[in-house]
């Protein structure tokens, strides 16, 4: 019997892992912090985010494992800065507070050529997260680091949805690591990681989240 906390569970990776969180019977109660006050649900819990990061206690952070799908771009969050607040600032903030609070499982959505030393910024601060992540000490870490993924979002990203729509036409002759990441494949080896993951620093790559892939 499992205790989930998955944050970003309004998004596509996040909701998609919520509907197998919720379908899962080794799972008995989900914790979805949103940014918006939501009903709670049988065996969901929906505290708002920024109240659960203000909170002075470890109680509502405590779970047996947990899911971080949290993430912006540059241009959705209007400047670098802004996108590091969130991508990196707020995501290890969160991971922090779940280290404290005993969390033992964390799974944490990051992105294909994350790298701290990346001359670009989305890669680098993905890479520097996954760094910052690491040294917290999680008795299991597990890094999934997609591709561009294979759904549509609810917010409007016209350069990511051409992209898309070009790598889906070309999959066939790609290698597995530059076709699209199934965000089934994702939202699964998410589940399975913090509900059953092995002890130690697990990183799972673009190749194996592919359409098809294992």
């Amino acid at each position: 019997m499992t205790t989930l906390l998955i944050v970003g569970a309004t998004g596509l990776v996040g909701g998609r892992a919520m509907t197998l969180a919720l379908a899962d019977p080794r799972i008995t109660r989900i914790i979805a912090p949103t940014r918006r006050a939501m009903p709670p649900e049988e065996r969901v819990a929906y505290p708002r985010l920024d109240d659960l990061i203000a909170g002075a206690g470890d109680a509502e952070w405590q779970a047996d494992g947990a899911i971080c799908a949290l993430g912006t771009t540059r241009a959705a969050a209007g400047s670098a800065a802004a996108f590091r607040a969130v991508d990196y600032e707020r995501v290890l903030l969160i991971a922090r507070r779940l280290r404290e609070a005993g969390v033992g499982r964390f799974a944490l959505v990051s992105s294909l050529g994350a790298d701290p030393r990346s001359r670009f910024l989305y890669t680098r601060t993905k890479g520097e997260v996954e760094e910052a992540i690491g040294a917290l000490a999680f008795p299991s870490l597990t890094i999934l680091r997609p591709g561009f993924l294979d759904g549509e979002r609810a917010e409007s990203r016209p350069v990511q949805r051409a992209v898309r729509n070009v790598l889906n036409f070309v999959s066939p002759l790609l290698p597995p690591v530059a076709r699209l990441s199934s965000v089934n494949n994702v939202a699964r080896q998410l589940i399975e990681a913090a509900v059953a993951g092995q002890p130690g620093r697990h990183v799972i790559g673009a190749a194996q989240l592919a359409e098809g892939g294992s």
